[in-house]
């Protein structure tokens, strides 16, 4: 990760990174998916008691962690954020899972995960590092044990964008409708089984709270050099939010293994 002042320069992947890492700094789950929702991704697909788990994106490990906990899996999560993995690592402490749960900072797209040796590969709501779903299952499939389950977090439209509001939001991905992503799994072999979808509200705290998380780390860093960057990017985020993101994109784990 690169660094701001008067370290080496900060590359665009970099500040995106910075800025996520800032303003989901109040997240726990780096999803739109309250708390009951996640514990509901459990109920509906529980993994096999101590169980082996591959989170990839896994962000702050929320997922990881509490199926540790409650499950007794043995997890491993993989993602760039040295500040995510650090919440992550925490995170096992405070559940008593830290000797359950292995963290590694490395990009997820290129990690090597041991062939076949998980009965659980997750990645949520990061599918755009296997360049779109299809590609995202292809990466995630070699990890998983036969008979294993497979979790991804994916965005799909409400209802067809105009497109006017699909060129908007391209930089948002490459999706379908619901109908649309299954078709898209079932063409890589997949077979869904089961699905727990945010609604409104799980939209809502999910993206309005990181405005204020914003808005605070603004007035409190002015003279940051990427504050006009943050500024810029904040009113951005928020106002395609309300004109658009709100009513279009849906979001939602779905569940698959193979037929």
């Amino acid at each position: 990760m690169g660094e701001h002042g008067d370290g080496p320069p900060v590359v665009p992947e970099a500040r995106t990174l910075r800025f996520h890492e800032l303003a989901e700094a109040g997240h726990r789950i780096l999803n739109p998916l309250s708390e009951a929702k996640l514990d509901l991704l459990g109920d509906v697909a529980p993994p096999p008691p101590a169980g082996g788990h591959l989170d990839l994106a896994c962000g702050k490990g929320e997922l990881l962690c509490r199926w540790a906990q409650r499950f007794g899996v043995h997890g491993t999560g993989v993602d760039i954020s040295e500040v995510f993995l650090a919440d992550a690592a925490a995170r096992a402490a405070e559940l008593g899972v830290a000797e359950r749960v292995r963290l590694v900072q490395a990009n997820a797209a290129t990690h090597e995960a041991p062939a076949a040796a998980f009965d659980t590969v997750s990645c949520l709501g990061a599918t755009w590092i296997g360049g779109g779903l299809v590609g995202m299952l292809a990466l995630m499939a070699p990890a998983l044990a036969p008979g294993g389950t497979l979790l991804v977090g994916e965005p799909y439209w409400h209802e067809p964008p105009p497109e006017d509001v699909r060129s908007a939001l391209a930089q948002e991905g490459d999706f379908a409708d619901l109908a649309g992503t299954l078709g898209r799994v079932e063409s890589a072999g997949w077979e869904l089984v089961e699905m727990v979808l945010a609604d409104g509200d799980d939209w809502d705290r999910y993206v309005a709270s990181q405005w204020r998380t914003m808005s605070d780390w603004l007035r409190a860093h002015p003279g940051d050099p990427d504050a006009p960057d943050f500024a810029a990017w904040l009113d951005e985020a928020r106002r395609a939010y309300l004109a658009h993101e709100r009513r279009y994109l849906g979001w939602g784990v779905f569940v698959l293994r193979r037929p």
